[in-house]
């Protein structure tokens, strides 16, 4: 089944280009570490996923660009063009000449309804250029005025124009230290609009990407494209083909409708986080080697101690002792209790790995079976060069703390009226901001009493 991707906004547009060059460069690899047979099936199916057949030539991205200003876009249509090994669409982009100002109500109230119908358009193209359409990817920033704004305006349309389809918010949390005076207001209104429509929301932070850039990457003069690649290759090590459990020999359908199925078990948890080990400068992955059993001890602890990347987890963090009937007050401090997790190996041996730590009931909610609660998709043919690899994508509390200080920030400011001006001139007003506190008081609520 197919995904059309949603670019949007200038940081949605360069985190896409980069999601398909991971792609298609894991597919041009000649380190698959499978067999022939296996290789040729993984292919087909990534080129369904996200790649439209092209008679002659490149294959071209399933994918359309929005941005409110034309610089972002012309440069990412001709980095893709030059890598000879796949192009986007020339005639599936949209963008305008005066930017959204880096404000939310901008996007949301002025170019949205102004472009509804040209944006609309080129979606519904993209859409019937799909055999079977498995749902859509959007990928947005949550600071700035296009991405933010018009982004959740997008995806509104979407639900609307495609009821039964699933749609996937990938979604940029901004640095803490703030690149935008009011990003936590735009922030507020994203996430809010967001958890109406969406049917999951996927976040990476920008402040952890990051820190895996100095620390696990050593990079030293960290640029927006190496933050961009690292998101890129996490994603692409979950959106590659996988067997899951129930499929027999064949990939899995529908990656989206897969990952809904196995993560968001209710509605009212809709937030997605996702950590991938190992990860390494290209240059030092020939003098490394990973045992399954030493990546999976390193990714469980990372999940119930929240820790982010393999470096500097917490290993002192313990889950709760079975059967102690304690109040989800008393947890043991740190503690990260999960909904559902999904683990994801990729590379040699991947059958024999013994997962079932994953299955301690005590790492979470108690009105999930832990059966139902955990999941592993798993496929022989490795990852983007590296011999072995594992992801995990977790619903659980790892964005409580982040989630709380945005709102935290944004209402101090929204107490004191600061900028509100801005947002009132384009018709957000003073009651549509409290709506949103109000949704993500209770989301916030519903993860912390887990």
């Amino acid at each position: 089944m197919s995904v059309v991707t949603v670019q949007l906004g200038q940081c949605g547009n360069q985190i896409g280009h980069e999601v398909f060059n991971a792609l298609c460069s894991d597919i041009h690899g000649t380190h698959g570490l499978c067999s022939k047979k296996e290789n040729e099936s993984y292919h087909d199916c990534c080129k369904e996923r996200f790649f439209c057949k092209e008679e002659s030539g490149a294959p071209i991205a399933r994918a359309v660009l929005v941005d409110m200003e034309p610089k972002v876009i012309s440069q990412t249509l001709s980095m893709a063009a030059r890598s000879g090994h796949w192009k986007y669409n020339s005639h599936s982009h949209f963008c305008q000449k005066q930017g959204s100002g880096n404000n939310w109500a901008n996007g949301y109230s002025v170019h949205g309804p102004r472009h509804k119908e040209a944006i609309m358009n080129l979606v519904q193209k993209e859409a019937e250029k799909c055999d079977r359409l498995g749902g859509f990817f959007t990928i947005m920033s949550m600071a700035g005025g296009t991405g933010s704004g018009l982004g959740a305006f997008v995806t509104q349309c979407l639900r609307d124009a495609f009821p039964t389809s699933f749609i996937l918010n990938h979604v940029i949390w901004p640095y803490g230290t703030g690149e935008v005076i009011v990003q936590n207001y735009n922030s507020v209104l994203t996430l809010s609009h967001l958890y109406q429509s969406s049917d999951a929301l996927l976040v990476h932070e920008n402040d952890v990407i990051h820190k895996i850039c100095a620390q696990l990457m050593n990079i030293k003069q960290i640029s927006f494209r190496d933050v961009n690649q690292v998101i890129a290759h996490q994603l692409g090590s979950v959106f590659q083909p996988t067997h899951t459990a129930g499929e027999g020999s064949g990939y899995s359908r529908n990656p989206l409708g897969d990952l809904m199925e196995t993560l968001v078990p209710h509605p009212e948890f809709k937030l997605l986080g996702l950590r991938n080990i190992p990860q390494m400068p290209e240059n030092s992955l020939a003098y490394s080697t990973f045992s399954w059993p030493g990546l999976i001890k390193h990714l469980r602890q990372m999940l119930i101690a929240n820790a982010k990347m393999e470096e500097g987890i917490d290993w002192q963090v313990r889950p709760p002792h079975p059967g102690s009937s304690i109040p989800s007050t008393n947890k043991p401090l740190h503690f990260n209790t999960s909904i559902a997790n999904l683990v994801i190996l990729r590379g040699k041996d991947v059958h024999d790995v013994d997962l079932g730590s994953f299955q301690d009931p005590s790492l979470y909610t108690s009105w999930l079976n832990p059966q139902d609660a955990f999941n592993a998709w798993k496929t022989p043919r490795a990852f983007n060069k590296y011999e072995k690899s594992a992801s995990l994508v977790s619903n659980s509390q790892f964005l409580l703390k982040p989630l709380d200080s945005i709102v935290g920030k944004a209402w101090n400011m929204f107490a004191s009226k600061a900028y509100l001006h801005q947002y009132t001139k384009f018709g957000i007003q003073e009651e549509d901001f409290l709506d949103c506190f109000t949704t993500l008081e209770q989301v916030i609520s519903s993860y912390t009493n887990l």
